[in-house]
C-alpha cells in the first residue's frame, strides 16, 4: 500500500506539470538559496521599551561581518566547492583472525595475488618447498630443524616448546574467503624427532599452537610490507582455485536430495558460499561452526554497496520488515563431513527437511555456480 501510495502521488504530480521548473527552478521547491542573503535589508537595531531594564546586553543575532568587501553585489553567487580530503589510510589488507586456540591470516586480495607472498615469506625464512599445488592453493615444507632456519624462526621454534633435537614440516593453505576477492590462510604444522624417517601425516589442527601462533604474526606483517611494494599474481593459482575435483548431485536413503563435493571442510565452505554469493537468493545468515548458511528464497541477493535511488527511497519502494517477513521462505544449507568428502542437504529448519523439489532447486543452483 505505501508503494502504491506513493505511485499515485507521483502519477499526479507529473500529469499536472509540464516540465521539472516546479521542482529544480528558479522558484522551485529545491531552488538554490545560496544567494538569498544578497537580497537581505539592514534593520535598526532593537531597542526595548521604555522603563524595561536588563542586565543582559543586547547584541545582533546575525551581525554583517567585518570583512565583506562590498555589500553592494548582486547576482548569482556560487559557493566554492569544499576541497576533497587527502585519503589517509593505516589499514592493511591483512588481518589476523582468532578462534579458540586457532589462528589464521584474512587477507583482501584474491588468491591469486596472496600465494606469491606466502611462498616468498616461508622461503626468506629458510623453509625449503617440498611440494606446491597452486591450483588448489596448498604448498608443503620439508622436515628441517631450528639450525636450518632464519634466526627469528629459530627463536620461535626454541619457545613454542619444541624440543631441541626436533624437526618440523609446515602444510600452508591459501583458500578463497566467502566474500569475493578475499582470501585466508592457513598454517598446520606436524613435528617429529630429529633424525626420524617416520612419516608422520598433517592432522586438521596443528600439533603445536604456539609456533603457529608466531608464524602467523610475522606473516601478517611480512605480507603487509610485500603488497604495499606491489607484488605479482600467480597464474596458475588463479585458475579453478576453488572449484572442487568433483561435484555429483545424488539421492540419500530416504530420496532426499545431496550435493557432495570431493573436498575437506573448509574448501567446501568456501565454495558453497561464492556459490550461494552467486546465485539469485538472500544469504541472510551464516554459523560457519554448525555449517549453515541461511537463505531466503523470496529476496534477490543484496550486491554490495547497493543503494536504493533517489525516487526508490522517496516514495517507500524498499518493503518493511513486515513485507519482508510474511512472504520469506526461509531453508537452511548445511554442510557436512561425511568420510573424505562434504555432503549438502537443505533445511526447512533443524528438525525438517526441504521437500525434494526445494532441495534439488537450491542444490542444482550451488552445482551450477561452482563450475
Amino acid at each position: 500500500m505505501k508503494r502504491l501510495a506513493g505511485l499515485s502521488a507521483l502519477a499526479v504530480i507529473i500529469s499536472s506539470t509540464s516540465g521539472c521548473g516546479w521542482l529544480w527552478g528558479p522558484e522551485g521547491y529545491f531552488r538554490d538559496r545560496g544567494s538569498d542573503y544578497l537580497e537581505a535589508q539592514q534593520t535598526a537595531p532593537m531597542q526595548l521599551p521604555p522603563g524595561v531594564q536588563t542586565d543582559k546586553r543586547l547584541v545582533p543575532l546575525l551581525p554583517i561581518p567585518s570583512n565583506v568587501p562590498n555589500d553592494n553585489v548582486k547576482g548569482e553567487f556560487e559557493v566554492p566547492r569544499p576541497q576533497p580530503l587527502v585519503a589517509t589510510s593505516s589499514a592493511s589488507d591483512f588481518s589476523l583472525q582468532k578462534s579458540g586456540d586457532s589462528r589464521w591470516l584474512m587477507a583482501q586480495r584474491a588468491p591469486s595475488e596472496v600465494w606469491p607472498l606466502a611462498l616468498q615469506f616461508f622461503q626468506d625464512n629458510g623453509f625449503r618447498i617440498d611440494e606446491q599445488r597452486p591450483q588448489t592453493g596448498e604448498f608443503t615444507t620439508t622436515w628441517q630443524g631450528a639450525s636450518e632456519l632464519s634466526a627469528p624462526m629459530a627463536r620461535h621454534l626454541g619457545s613454542s616448546g619444541l624440543a631441541a633435537d626436533s624437526e618440523t614440516r609446515l602444510r600452508v593453505r591459501i583458500e578463497p574467503g566467502v566474500q569475493r576477492n578475499t582470501s585466508e590462510v592457513y598454517v598446520v604444522s606436524a613435528n617429529r624427532p630429529a633424525g626420524s624417517t617416520a612419516n608422520v601425516d598433517f592432522t586438521n589442527r596443528s600439533v603445536n599452537t604456539g609456533l603457529v601462533a608466531a608464524l602467523v604474526d610475522e606473516m601478517l606483517i611480512s605480507m603487509s610490507r610485500s603488497a604495499d611494494k606491489g607484488g605479482t599474481v600467480s597464474l596458475l593459482a588463479a585458475r579453478d582455485f576453488d572449484t572442487p575435483t568433483r561435484v555429483t548431485l545424488s539421492e540419500d536413503g530416504s530420496g532426499n536430495p545431496v550435493l557432495t563435493l570431493n573436498e575437506d571442510l573448509d574448501r567446501a565452505w568456501s565454495s558453497v558460499g561464492r556459490a550461494l554469493e552467486q546465485g539469485e537468493w538472500r544469504v541472510e545468515d551464516i554459523n560457519r561452526t554448525l555449517g549453515l548458511y541461511y537463505i531466503n528464497l523470496a529476496e534477490k541477493a543484496q550486491k554490495k554497496d547497493e543503494k536504493p535511488g533517489f525516487f526508490a527511497g522517496l516514495f517507500g519502494s524498499k518493503p518493511d520488515k513486515e513485507e519482508v517477513e510474511a512472504r520469506a521462505q526461509r531453508y537452511q544449507v548445511r554442510l557436512s563431513k561425511v568420510g573424505d568428502a562434504v555432503q549438502v542437504t537443505v533445511e526447512e529448519n533443524i528438525n525438517t527437511v526441504a521437500s525434494p523439489e526445494m532441495a534439488r532447486k537450491v542444490l542444482g543452483v550451488i552445482q551450477d555456480n561452482l563450475g
